[in-house]
């Protein structure tokens, strides 16, 4: 006996947001790509329905959906061909504030973050130095009455340029004092048009795609103590309760894409005849994008799972990074497929295949590399000895 499936809880979701992204066809990225210019419009669309406040509760003027609502938003927008990284972090970054920030610091930012007033879009903590090695980021914050006085560096910070307000890390106990590797990090919301031109600079970064990342500079830059999220030291640990939530997001990016690429494979298969057949009749052409749906589809049951764990209030560290991985591995499959499948066209602009191949392939290396997710399921899941 057939059991049926149970119903997306999302599904209208999923149609809304489509129907949104129908407005941002592959004509208006192309556009943006030759200038290297910011989504304004698609990221006001966004923010205007509602969508980047998902995660943030009603009291403070939010959704108060689940993360696997924010997933389903996320995973929509990139199987429509459209690109989330212009506004994903507000997502997953304003759960910080939203776990650990005051009832001032929560009353003061998370309504003006759910109505578009204020972005925060940007998430300042890696450094040219450490990299993936948290731990040994150089920025300080030395406390001088009422102000932190921060130094250093940033570098990857995406959306920088574009956002009202960042989510700092920086070093507030040197490291020879600190009792652990993890102690001695501190977190704070750091309001950017106070600070751009009074201790911040800011230098944008040209990369492979329109990815709007930057360069950070800080000399003597001035935070307010009270912008301080939670207890000075314990910035570590509020970082990576965010860390499951964005790797399950971008999961769901990537299984966006995925899905993509395949439709558009699959239907250049159908449609492009040579030797007098359908070219997906080879099955040179048929088994990489059956391979890559069927990676997508592994991918997409970790991610609900992940989500689920993380929804009935556990850890899903295992998933996530599971999810993770599988999402980045899918994605590009898909692309690598999707590419071959379209021969010399898929490297025409017009098609759109190319933008979206070189945007995908970011997800092998961040917001966390693969072999360092290799690295936590040997150590944390296999119990296998730590590799650093």
């Amino acid at each position: 006996m057939d059991h049926p499936l149970p119903a997306d809880p999302h599904s209208e979701i999923r149609n809304e947001v489509a129907k949104l992204c129908a407005h941002f066809p592959g004509e208006y990225w192309r556009k943006l790509d030759q200038v290297r210019a910011y989504p304004t419009e698609f990221v006001r669309a966004l923010t205007e329905a509602g969508y980047l406040a998902a995660l943030i509760p009603e009291e403070y003027g939010g959704a108060g959906l689940p993360l696997s609502a924010a997933a389903a938003i996320l995973e929509t927008i990139h199987a429509e061909g459209c690109n989330g990284a212009a506004c994903h972090a507000q997502m997953y970054i304003m759960g910080t504030i939203l776990r650990h920030g005051s009832p001032a610091q929560k009353t003061a930012y998370l309504p003006k973050i759910a109505t578009g007033e204020l972005r925060l879009q940007a998430f300042g903590v890696t450094e040219p130095t450490s990299g993936t090695d948290t731990t040994s980021l150089r920025t300080f914050a030395r406390k001088e009455g009422d102000t932190y006085i921060v130094n250093g560096q940033k570098v990857w910070t995406s959306r920088a340029e574009h956002s009202d307000l960042m989510l700092l890390l920086a070093r507030t106990t040197p490291r020879e004092q600190a009792k652990s590797r993890t102690h001695g990090l501190s977190t704070f919301i750091v309001d950017m048009r106070a600070a751009l031109g009074h201790g911040l600079t800011i230098r944008p970064i040209r990369t492979m795609m329109n990815h709007n990342s930057c360069e950070l500079f800080f000399d003597n830059m001035e935070v307010p103590a009270a912008n301080l999220v939670g207890e000075e030291g314990s910035g570590f640990r509020y970082i990576l309760d965010g860390m499951n939530a964005e790797r399950l997001l971008i999961a769901a990016e990537s299984i966006g894409d995925a899905k993509w690429f395949i439709r558009k494979a699959t239907d250049y298969a159908k449609e492009r005849k040579v030797f007098g057949r359908p070219i997906g009749q080879n099955q040179g052409i048929a088994f990489p994008i059956a391979r890559a749906y069927a990676q997508m589809r592994a991918a997409e049951l970790m991610v609900h799972e992940g989500c689920h764990k993380f929804e009935a209030g556990l850890t899903p560290g295992e998933e996530a990074n599971i999810a993770k991985l599988l999402g980045a591995d899918a994605s590009w499959a898909a692309a690598e497929a999707c590419i071959q499948t379209h021969g010399g066209f898929g490297f025409a602009e017009e098609y759109d295949v190319e933008r979206k191949f070189r945007e995908t392939r970011l997800y092998q290396v961040a917001p966390i590399s693969t072999n360092l997710i290799l690295s936590y399921i040997a150590e944390h899941v296999l119990g296998l000895p730590r590799s650093y």
